[in-house]
């Protein structure tokens, strides 16, 4: 049996994921910060898992509670506000990357000693093209009339922090998934995927095994080049 621990579990893209994983024959914990949000998950026959990416305690106890480890989910994340500069601020960054980028590293580093005992460990880091440059420079992309700074910049920073993670642990399979336009909490439900398609990339780099690949970047179609 493989154990998946789903950060922002309760709704959106982590919903779906932890309902697909589960049909895959996945054990699924679904973090949330509020366990009173907790109520589609539990229909699922998913584990409830008190965890804010941005309390260490929180993340500390939400790792003591699972037995085993094989598969992290990084997927909780914020828009983070500031669409223009004019709005833009150091507290601002400050609080888009503590959940976005800083909130991987601290689940990430947790679970580290769980996912060392697993015969097949793997990491998935939801990112975005929001974060991919060539994308928003490119006006046949979605992504190119963006101009907020933080979620971009934050989203960025997972797609890196991802390859260095896959260099540094050669013995795990570590990747960054591009969910696309999806409608969900973060874009007011306008985005034109559905969210079963904005989990593609992320379910299937969920079930690779150690021959899969590590240090990528997944959109639903495959593999973006850098």
């Amino acid at each position: 049996m493989t154990t998946t621990l789903i950060t922002g579990g309760n709704k959106g893209l982590g919903l779906e994921t932890a309902r697909r994983l589960i049909q895959a024959g996945h054990t699924v914990y679904a973090g949330m910060r509020d366990l009173a949000s907790g109520d589609a998950v539990r229909a699922l026959g998913a584990h409830a898992v008190q965890l804010d990416v941005t309390d260490q305690a929180s993340v500390d106890a939400a790792l003591a509670r699972l037995p085993e480890l094989d598969v992290l989910v990084n997927n909780a994340g914020i828009i983070g506000g500031a669409r223009t500069v004019a709005e833009l601020n150091a507290e601002v960054m400050l609080r888009t990357f503590d959940t976005n980028v800083f909130g991987i590293v601290r689940v990430t580093q947790a679970a580290l000693p769980l996912l060392r005992r697993s015969p097949n460990p793997v990491i998935v880091n939801v990112a975005s093209g929001v974060g991919w440059p060539r994308y928003l420079l490119d006006p046949s992309h979605d992504e190119f009339p963006i101009t907020a700074v933080p979620y971009a910049s934050s989203k960025a920073a997972v797609i890196t922090l991802t390859v260095q993670y896959a260099k540094d642990l050669p013995e795990m399979r570590v990747n960054a998934t591009d969910p696309g336009y999806t409608a969900t909490d973060l874009n007011r439900h306008i985005g034109h995927q559905t969210v079963t398609e904005g989990t593609d990339a992320t379910v299937a780099l969920a079930m690779v095994d150690r021959s899969g690949p590590t240090g990528e970047f997944h959109d639903r179609t495959g593999r973006i080049a850098y």
